[in-house]
């Protein structure tokens, strides 16, 4: 079921509204960025930076067909979304830090199924073979 839920980085400065479906479920990635920072993400059927835009960071990574932004609050730190072009994942996309919600609980986080990404081996729709790090 949607639900718009709004979250923020750590100092508040960057926060953002975002239509989610929690129990349709949630992500992780093994990439090399992503496995660094424990990704958990899902993705919103919309999404609007309500404040901080100045505030943000983006660690980026581009790859001839494709691209990832890590849009990060640059006063503390907090990766808050992410954004980009990823041909093997159904192209354009945006998905929020579920942890950076704000107002949604652990229940509803954990309610739907995980989705398990194999970025590291460019095998995005696929788990990878072993997910226990992620």
């Amino acid at each position: 079921m949607d639900r718009t839920c709004h979250g923020s980085c750590h100092c508040g400065a960057v926060r953002y509204r975002a239509t989610l479906d929690l129990a349709a479920g949630t992500g992780k990635c093994n990439c090399t960025y992503c496995s660094k920072i424990r990704n958990w993400s899902a993705t919103p059927k919309d999404f609007q930076l309500l404040q901080g835009e100045e505030a943000l960071g983006d660690y980026a990574k581009d790859w001839g067909e494709g691209n990832i932004h890590h849009r990060f609050c640059s006063r503390c730190g907090v990766t808050v979304y992410g954004h980009g072009y990823i041909p093997q994942a159904g192209g354009a996309f945006v998905s929020v830090q579920v942890n950076t919600l704000d107002d949604a609980s652990i229940d509803e986080l954990v309610s739907g199924p995980m989705h398990y990404a194999d970025g590291l081996h460019d095998n995005w729709m696929n788990p990878p073979a072993d997910t226990r790090a992620m």
